[in-house]
């Protein structure tokens, strides 16, 4: 077996640096002095005899030969991280999992979806198992995906990331609503076939999300290529946020019917019959391609996959 010249602690060094862009910056992450972060680097570079950053001034910016080692160490990275946990609590950690969902998931599928998971595991789940899950906008979810703090995202929007593998999951119908009593709902139930035209959904007030989220890119692409603009809008930060202010009779809004059907159901929105066409968004898995799957991410894969194929957006 040839002999290792690098070391991990070298690596988490030179990941450190490449997230902060300083050595000053890293050093007070990875608990290193400045001089032996600076040092860790300029080794490493040694060894590789490859230059890894652009000096400007006290910046380290990535050159092409750092971008290209990133994704590997971070792979060696989160291999030895999960080799530590495994030394740490065998049976505890190889059942754990890290979880990122964007929020409609997270908020919606994804309680259903673990329960699912845990009763399944049953007496097989150590008394120390723990997971975590966290919830953002896809584009959050796929970026802490592909730096390997967290093991699987289910995603509502399309990934950017390169280094994912991307598997097509369940497919959301996305519906137009408004508060039950707002002018617009008059306006489409005394239309002669119900249904709103273009040039009054133009007039509308949306309630946006933000650029980034799933919802947001799956908004835009369906409506502005028949509304050509929002020429009044207002951007809130959660579904949950828009459906609620849609109630409240501020504007309307283009949701998942996962996220509404509450609110319908009471009675405080209506979906809104438009000349639009009908507008569905496709959902997705996604894992590092450099990922070593656990037998608890293989299992959670296999029910989601198997979920979905039972028609779990229709429960």
């Amino acid at each position: 077996m040839d002999v290792l010249r690098l070391t991990l602690r070298q690596l988490q060094v030179f990941v450190a640096v490449a997230r902060s862009g300083s050595t000053t910056a890293a050093s007070a992450q990875i608990a290193l002095s400045q001089s032996a972060t600076s040092a860790a680097v300029n080794e490493l570079e040694r060894l590789l005899s490859l230059k890894l950053f652009d000096r400007a001034g006290k910046r380290l910016l990535l050159n092409d030969n750092g971008r290209a080692l990133q994704p590997r160490a971070l792979a060696l990275l989160d291999g030895a991280a999960d080799i530590e946990r495994m030394a740490w609590d065998g049976d505890a950690q190889a059942q754990s999992l890290r979880i990122g969902a964007s929020t409609t998931i997270g908020n919606y599928l994804l309680p259903q979806l673990l329960a699912t998971h845990l009763q399944a595991r049953g007496a097989n789940a150590a008394p120390t198992w723990q997971s975590r899950v966290v919830i953002g906008n896809t584009a959050e979810i796929c970026a802490a995906v592909a730096a390997f703090e967290l093991d699987v995202g289910l995603i509502e929007g399309p990934c950017h990331e390169p280094t994912l593998d991307v598997t097509a999951w369940l497919r959301d119908d996305m519906v137009v609503v408004a508060a039950t009593d707002s002018e617009v709902a008059r306006l489409a139930g005394e239309a002669p076939d119900h249904r709103i035209p273009l040039r009054t959904l133009r007039e509308q007030v949306w309630l946006l999300r933000e650029p980034g989220s799933g919802t947001r890119e799956a908004t835009d692409q369906s409506l502005l290529t028949h509304l050509r603009s929002y020429r009044r809008s207002i951007e809130l930060g959660s579904s949950e946020a828009i459906k609620h202010a849609a109630a409240a009779g501020l504007g309307v809004a283009c949701l998942s019917a996962w996220v509404v059907a509450d609110l319908v159901a009471a009675g405080r929105l209506v979906r809104l019959a438009t000349t639009l066409p009908a507008m569905t968004r496709q959902c997705h898995l996604v894992v590092h391609r450099q990922k070593h799957p656990t037998a608890a991410l293989r299992d959670f894969l296999a029910l989601a996959t198997a979920e979905a194929g039972e028609g779990m957006a229709a429960r």
